[in-house]
């Protein structure tokens, strides 16, 4: 395909949303290629339905696998609705999460097998990869302490309510993909300020976009 697909990826609290709003503007400004921001799970009318039934926090009998497979159905629709298209018409795509999350939240956070997940999701993308992931690491005791400092100013959802444990799963498994992946996943200190956290972005996106960089 012409495009270029990169995701965002983290922890909850790394600060993705914040990282991303004051990225973008940068981009548009120095790329010739038309950039297109999206999220899982959404991004697509069908897939936004299913994000709402996925981080309700009212759904507390949702079963794992059930999430899992939600998850996969979204990500499915959205590929096929938005994400491909772009990338056919030669569009930067930046999505904020894609396959790797669920690897991390439902294969390690939810321990139903980080294997099975993943298999999952190649069904589901037909093998669709990002050339580059950027992850943004915190400790799992940072990103909770951060929601719960702006609780008030975002939204709350299932998956925040979950145990330390489960997020230092979460994390855990977002440390052994990046590992096993180096060329592919780069880590961006995300402890740092946002300032600085925006700044190490951009500059590994120069890297990844340089034939497309503006002079």
């Amino acid at each position: 395909m012409a495009g270029t697909f990169i995701t965002f990826e983290g922890p909850d609290g790394a600060g993705k949303t914040s990282v991303l709003a004051a990225l973008m503007p940068k981009l548009q400004a120095h790329l010739a290629k038309p950039v297109r921001l999206t999220r899982e799970p959404g991004g697509a009318k069908l897939s936004e339905a299913i994000r709402e039934l996925i981080l309700d926090p009212a759904n507390t009998e949702m079963d794992a696998r059930t999430e899992a497979l939600l998850y996969a159905a979204s990500r499915r629709q959205h590929l096929a609705e938005v994400i491909r298209p772009a990338l056919e018409a030669g569009e930067v795509v930046i999505c904020d999460r894609f396959v790797d999350s669920s690897v991390a939240y439902q294969g390690a956070g939810r321990q139903i097998g980080e294997d099975a997940v993943l298999a999952m999701n190649q069904f589901a993308t037909e093998g669709l990869t990002p050339v580059r992931t950027l992850y943004l690491d915190v400790p799992s005791q940072v990103g909770l302490a951060r929601i719960e400092a702006h609780r008030q100013d975002r939204q709350y959802d299932r998956l925040d309510r979950e145990s330390i444990a489960f997020h230092q799963r979460v994390r855990g498994a977002y440390l052994r993909l990046a590992e096993r992946e180096p060329e592919r996943i780069v880590t961006i200190d995300a402890t740092k300020p946002l300032a600085q956290v925006v700044s190490d972005c951009l500059g590994t996106l120069h890297t990844v976009l340089s034939a497309s960089w503006l002079a």
